[in-house]
C-alpha cells in the first residue's frame, strides 16, 4: 500500500447533490504523489457509480478510495441494494446508459461484488506508462 496517503471513505446523502460532493471528497482524498495522471477519469467513473448507487440503489451510499502504488487507484462505491450493475448498450438519441460502458472502458479493471448489506462497485486506475510523473515524486 501507498506510504504516503491512507484509505479513506465517506458516506454520501442518497440525492442528487451525492456526485458532485464525490468529486469534491476525491479531490481532497487522493493521493498527491500518485494519482495526478489518473484524477480526471478518476472524477467522471466515480460520479458515474455515485449515479447509479443513488438513482439505481438503496442508501447508504458510500465512497473509498485507496492508493496502491503498484497498482494505482482503487475506487469503491457501495449501497444498500444488491442489484448488479448491468451494462447496457445506449442508443444514439438515449440521455443515459452509458455510465458502466465507461467505467468499463477507461478502468484497468472493475467489479461489483453482493456485501451483507447491498452491493460494492469498484474500479481500478493504473498511470499511463507514458505519462510522466507529477512534480514532486
Amino acid at each position: 500500500m501507498c506510504d504516503v496517503t491512507e484509505s479513506t471513505s465517506t458516506t454520501l446523502p442518497s440525492d442528487p447533490r451525492a456526485a458532485r460532493l464525490a468529486r469534491v471528497f476525491l479531490r481532497s482524498a487522493r493521493c498527491p504523489a500518485h494519482h495526478a495522471t489518473v484524477l480526471d477519469d478518476a472524477e467522471l467513473l466515480t460520479s458515474e457509480l455515485v449515479t447509479n448507487a443513488v438513482l439505481h440503489g438503496a442508501p447508504p451510499v458510500t465512497l473509498a478510495v485507496e492508493c496502491d502504488t503498484t497498482s494505482g487507484m482503487r475506487v469503491r462505491v457501495t449501497d444498500g441494494s444488491a442489484r448488479q450493475p448491468r451494462p447496457r448498450t445506449a442508443r444514439v438519441a438515449d440521455v443515459d446508459g452509458r455510465g458502466m460502458a465507461l467505467v468499463d472502458l477507461l478502468s484497468a479493471a472493475w467489479g461489483a461484488e453482493p456485501t451483507d448489506r447491498g452491493k460494492e462497485v469498484w474500479f481500478l486506475l493504473r498511470p499511463s506508462q507514458d505519462t510522466p510523473p507529477s512534480p514532486g515524486t
